[in-house]
């Protein structure tokens, strides 16, 4: 059954230009204590020969790429996405590297790469484990997946903040509302790692922990209504997103006027998944944490 998270429109939408992802990504930027290089940070996960085949799912407009193609010119790279806008931004479109497809049907032979990459993105597919299987079989044998998610633990500010709106807001008795999901707990960290699972000999979860933290309401409403059309399938049908923002806009300005800032937890990290048992060692090792 697909998730009520589920909305193709909402998805394309959000994903049309890029927009919303860039400002995000400068926001959390912006915002972070500490300020960590998360896309650095996830490449980092793995020891690069720099000749790899590799497939990076939901590119985007590139920002893995760019890491990559930069430290290891030597890689055989390619990338794909349902967002032409994102493919045209993206620094390989000109070299026949990138194509506009689906994860549930790859456009690559059996056994094709060394790596493959699903960044932020498996939780849109709306059949995941199709994905899995497709991404298991464009896999050279011994080869690994790296997917990077939330945990469904992260922003418990903000998903308690909403959740009192919609209490405010709502005609439906308060007991029933529940706090928000998030589009990424379809396949979080914890629920990524129950399903690569099933289809990997070893998984290995990551987690950073980083704080968003606002000193101004209007900068905390300019994030949260970038994040709109992947959180406003929460509400009610009696409580529209734009009286949300009316009421979190007074609640914000409170805790920043009592506090000094409005802090909101936020908890991302690595899945790595394999059939190789020997890299799973030396990951493990490498990530101070050896396997007896």
């Amino acid at each position: 059954m697909t998730s009520p998270l589920y909305d193709p429109k909402r998805i394309k939408r959000f994903y049309a230009t890029g927009q919303h992802t860039r400002e995000l990504n400068e926001a959390r930027e912006r915002f972070s204590q500490p300020r960590i290089d998360f896309v650095q940070w996830a490449l980092d996960g793995l020891h690069w020969r720099g000749d790899e085949h590799v497939l990076d799912i939901g590119c985007g407009y590139g920002d893995y790429y760019d890491r990559l193609h930069k430290q290891h010119p030597g890689i055989d790279y390619h990338g794909i996405d349902l967002s032409q806008g994102m493919l045209a931004q993206h620094a390989a479109h000109t070299e026949g590297r990138l194509a506009l497809a689906d994860a549930v049907h790859l456009p690559y032979a059996s056994g094709t790469f060394d790596v493959v990459m699903a960044n932020h993105m498996l939780y849109h597919v709306p059949d995941i484990e199709s994905a899995l299987g497709e991404i298991k079989r464009v896999m050279k044998p011994g080869g690994v997946l790296t997917a990077t998610t939330h945990s469904n633990q992260t922003m418990p500010e903000l998903r308690m903040l909403i959740r009192r709106a919609i209490i405010i807001l709502t005609r439906a008795n308060p007991s029933t509302v529940r706090p928000p999901m998030a589009v990424s707990d379809l396949f979080s960290l914890e629920s990524g790692t129950r399903l690569l699972s099933r289809y990997f000999y070893g998984v290995c979860r990551f987690e950073i922990p980083t704080t968003l933290v606002f000193h101004k309401e209007l900068d905390f409403l300019a994030y949260l209504d970038n994040l709109r059309d992947l959180l406003e399938l929460n509400l009610p049908p009696d409580v529209t997103w734009e009286a949300i923002l009316d009421v979190l806009r007074d609640q914000v300005a409170q805790f920043i006027h009592q506090l000094g800032d409005m802090q909101v937890s936020r908890l991302a990290g690595l899945l790595i998944a394999t059939d190789h048992g020997d890299f799973m060692r030396a990951f493990m090792a490498k990530r101070g944490t050896p396997m007896d």
